[in-house]
């Protein structure tokens, strides 16, 4: 495909580079205390750039909740952590109403959600009440105390940790609310030459300086040249198809999956791709969108979104396998 670079439709090229210039600084700062994760850091910027809430996945001690404080140090913007325990309410997250006596009435209190960054670390640990008070912030960027609505700060960022491994006291999210999620990223452990680095990195504790890079300025900046990267029409029919194949496999021409897939992707997967490839496109220093910047993010927009089916579980296949097998089957344009 040869894609088509209409200047009406793109940001010029060396505000291309301007901005993908300053997301590598970013980067540089964030790997001054990350070794390795170089997928982990990309997505992390992809959410920034998409305004979309990410939830990352991996075992204890993969740096999950390190990664996400770090990219807070880089922006010159409130962040504020939240430790998610089955004995958190609703009110400890959003906030309350408190009676003031003496002017007899009674004034918001509040909580750690109004901010710009939101760490969620162990998300999984929640009640349900607690969830739900984290959906209509996530989803509609504000929050109901009392009989009064308050916006949330803009701009306003999830990002929620989860140990996949244990279950004791845990409450697993509900479909709707992981359907809110931009990308769920599957942390994993580094190579040996990366441990070996942490290894002599950090065998001494010691502070690692970080600098704020973005304020809000310069983030709307980047949110607008990645808005601005441009999609052509057959990637969009692209995407159309990779996302209604997980629906509807048999339709896509692959019979063989339609048993092994419970439920498929929401319209808010296909959104999310398009937006999320132009953050990939943006991070490479393009103009423009190509099927390898879909392929690369698909998995991550679409794993928290396709349910395989019992047989498939019994086959030990995952929706990672089924997603992989989806993108080798649909045409590429």
């Amino acid at each position: 495909m040869e894609p088509a670079r209409e200047a009406t439709k793109l940001p010029p090229p060396p505000a291309v580079e301007r901005e993908a210039l300053l997301l590598r600084q970013v980067e540089a700062e964030i790997r001054k205390v990350l070794v390795g994760q170089d997928e982990l850091i990309e997505r992390l910027l992809v959410g920034l750039l998409v305004r979309g809430h990410l939830l990352l996945e991996g075992v204890p001690g993969l740096a999950k909740t390190l990664a996400v404080k770090t990219l807070a140090r880089t922006l010159a913007l409130d962040f504020k952590r939240v430790q998610f325990t089955p004995d958190l309410l609703p009110a400890d997250l959003i906030g309350t109403l408190i009676f003031d006596p003496k002017r007899g009435e009674f004034t918001p209190h509040t909580g750690p959600v109004f901010t710009n960054v939101l760490l969620a670390d162990e998300i999984n640990r929640a009640p349900a009440k607690v969830q739900s008070a984290l959906l209509e912030a996530m989803e509609e960027r504000q929050v109901t105390l009392g009989d009064t609505t308050h916006r949330l700060p803009e701009p306003f960022l999830v990002l929620a940790t989860q140990n996949p491994i244990e279950q004791e006291g845990t409450y697993p999210l509900a479909e709707a609310q992981v359907d809110r999620f931009l990308l769920k990223l599957r942390v994993r452990y580094p190579s040996r030459a990366e441990e070996e680095e942490i290894l002599e990195r950090m065998l001494v504790e010691r502070e690692f300086e970080v600098h704020a890079v973005l304020d809000r300025e310069r983030l709307d900046g980047l949110r607008r040249a990645c808005d601005g990267v441009f999609l052509d029409a057959k990637l969009k029919g692209y995407i159309l198809d990779l996302v209604a194949a997980t629906r509807d496999p048999a339709a896509a021409g692959c019979k063989d999956l339609a048993p092994l897939i419970g439920f498929g992707a929401s319209p808010r997967a296909t959104l999310f791709l398009a937006r999320a490839a132009k953050a990939i496109a943006l991070l490479a220093g393009r103009g423009f969108v190509i099927p390898e910047d879909v392929k690369e993010i698909a998995g991550d927009v679409l794993r928290h979104r396709v349910v395989p089916t019992y047989e498939a579980e019994a086959q030990n296949l995952t929706s990672d396998d089924l997603v992989a097998r989806l993108l080798d089957r649909i045409e590429v344009p």
